[in-house]
C-alpha cells in the first residue's frame, strides 16, 4: 500500500513492494523481503566494523535523566530527547544516541593507558524527536543505527583511528554500490573538535554540500553558507543536494571531562580518555541504495547483489496443457538453494504471466528465472535491468548466478 505522502521514490517502492509498512508518522515497520535487506545491509556494516577492531555491545534504550545531566544535554539536544517518567517518577529517555551511557560504562572499567585503545559498536533502535518525518526511511522518528565509539590515550591515537573509520566507511558505501563524497560539517549536539559527513549526491536529498571539482574539497552547506570559492585552491564551488549516509566525530574529552572518565597515564598523572563516534543509518542507507538513479528505473527497484533480499527470483508459468511446472520450480528452487543461493519462488496459482512480471521487476531482485512449457528442460534467465533473456541449464544457471555474486 502506497502512503498518501509517499514523495521519494525509495518510500513509494519500497511502500509498493512490501518490504515497509508505515505505523505512523517517521514510523515504520520491516516487512519480510524489507527485513531481509536490512540484515544484508547490518551485516555489511559488521564485518566491516569487525574488520577494524570493534567489539559489539548492545546498550540500554532507556537512558536514566541523571547521566544526561552530568553531560548537560537534558535540555539541550537539539531534536529535543523523548522523555518519560516510569511509574516510580523518575524521568527518562528514549536514547537518540548513546555517548553518555558509553562514557559511563567505559569509566568504572578503565584505569590505566594499557587498558587503551579500544573500540565499542551496536547496532540498535534509536529515538529522534522529529519535528517533520518525510521521505520515507529517509527521515524517521525510530531508526536503526550503528554506532561506534573509540577511546584513546591521546589525540594522535585517535587521528589514526579516526582516518581508518573513514576508510572502513568507504568499503561500507562500496559494498553497497553508492559514489559518495565525504564532506567537513558542523557537530551539532553531539558535539566535537572535527567531524565528517558521508553524502551521497542525489535531488531527494535535505542536505546541501558545496564541492570543488577541482581538489575535490566538500563542505556541508550549512557550515559555510555564502561562500562561493574553494579556500584551497581557489576554484568555483558548486551546490550539490545529498543524502547524508554517515557522520563521524573526533570528540577529544568533552564527555570523558564531564563523565569523569580518566585514565592513568606513563607518568601516573590522570588524563580524561579521548573519545570518537561513528555513525550510519541502517534504514536510511537502505532507501538511499534505491534513490540512487542507477538503482531504480520506472518499472521499479533494482537492488545490488550485495543487498538483494534474493539472488534470484523464480516465476512458474503453470497452464492446462502442463501442471508439472510448479513441481518442477520446486526442484529447481531447493537445487539452487543446495548451491548456495537464495531463491524466491513465485508458485501463486491464478495469477497471471504478465502479473508476476510486473511484480518481478518491482521487487528489483538482481535475476529472474522463468520455467515453463516453452523453456522446456531449460531455465530462462534475465538479469533485472536488462532486457536480453538466455535459456540455460541448470548447472549454466548456477555457474552464472555464482559468477555475478
Amino acid at each position: 500500500m502506497l502512503p498518501r505522502e509517499a514523495e521519494a521514490i525509495s518510500h513509494k517502492l519500497l511502500s509498493q513492494g512490501g518490504f515497509i509498512e508505515q505505523l505512523a508518522a517517521g514510523i515504520y515497520n520491516f516487512l519480510p523481503l524489507g527485513y531481509r535487506v536490512l540484515k544484508k545491509v547490518e551485516k555489511i556494516i559488521r564485518e566491516e566494523m569487525d574488520q577494524i577492531g570493534g567489539q559489539e555491545v548492545l546498550l540500554a534504550a532507556m537512558q536514566p535523566k541523571s547521566l544526561w545531566q552530568e553531560s548537560g544535554r537534558w535540555d539541550k539536544m537539539d531534536p529535543p530527547l523523548f522523555k518519560f517518567r516510569d511509574r516510580h517518577h523518575k524521568e527518562l529517555t528514549l536514547g537518540p544516541t548513546h555517548e553518555e551511557v558509553i562514557t559511563a560504562m567505559v569509566r568504572s572499567r578503565v584505569d590505566s593507558y594499557r587498558d587503551l585503545p579500544f573500540y565499542l559498536y551496536q547496532i540498535q533502535n534509536k529515538f529522534r524527536n522529529e519535528m517533520r518525518a518525510t521521505g520515507g526511511l529517509l527521515r524517521v522518528r525510530e531508526f536503526i543505527m550503528k554506532d561506534l565509539y573509540s577511546f584513546h590515550a591521546d589525540k594522535a591515537d585517535l587521528d589514526r583511528y579516526y582516518s581508518l573509520v573513514i576508510q572502513a566507511y568507504h568499503k561500507i558505501f562500496n559494498r553497497c554500490e553508492l559514489s559518495v563524497l565525504i564532506s567537513e560539517a558542523g557537530s551539532g549536539s553531539i558535539g566535537g573538535s572535527e567531524c565528517h559527513e558521508f553524502q551521497l549526491p542525489n535531488l531527494s536529498g535535505e542536505d546541501r554540500v558545496l564541492f570543488c571539482e577541482k581538489c575535490d574539497l566538500a563542505i556541508n552547506h550549512e557550515t559555510i553558507a555564502g561562500v562561493k570559492v574553494c579556500r584551497k585552491c581557489a576554484g568555483k564551488l558548486k551546490v550539490f543536494s545529498t543524502i547524508e549516509l554517515g557522520h563521524v566525530f573526533k570528540l577529544g574529552d568533552i564527555y570523558s571531562k564531564k563523565l569523569q572518565a580518566v585514565f592513568m597515564d606513563k607518568q601516573g598523572r590522570k588524563k580524561p580518555i579521548v573519545m570518537g563516534c561513528y555513525g550510519i543509518g541502517l534504514g536510511r542507507l537502505m532507501a538511499s541504495i534505491i534513490e540512487d538513479s542507477k538503482h531504480h528505473d520506472e518499472k521499479g527497484m533494482i537492488w545490488p547483489k550485495s543487498v538483494a533480499p534474493f539472488d534470484a527470483h523464480l516465476i512458474a508459468i503453470e497452464n492446462k496443457e502442463n501442471k508439472n511446472i510448479l513441481k518442477t520450480a520446486e526442484r529447481i528452487k531447493d537445487n539452487l538453494e543446495q548451491s548456495g543461493i537464495e531463491v524466491l519462488n513465485d508458485d501463486r496459482k491464478d495469477i497471471s504471466a504478465g502479473e508476476k512480471f510486473v511484480e518481478c521487476d518491482l521487487l528489483g531482485i538482481p535475476a529472474r528465472l522463468v520455467v515453463s512449457a516453452k523453456t522446456g528442460d531449460k531455465i530462462e534467465y534475465k538479469k533485472r535491468g536488462e532486457g536480453k533473456a538466455e535459456l540455460l541449464t541448470q548447472e549454466e544457471l548456477i555457474k552464472r548466478l555464482k559468477m555475478n555474486s
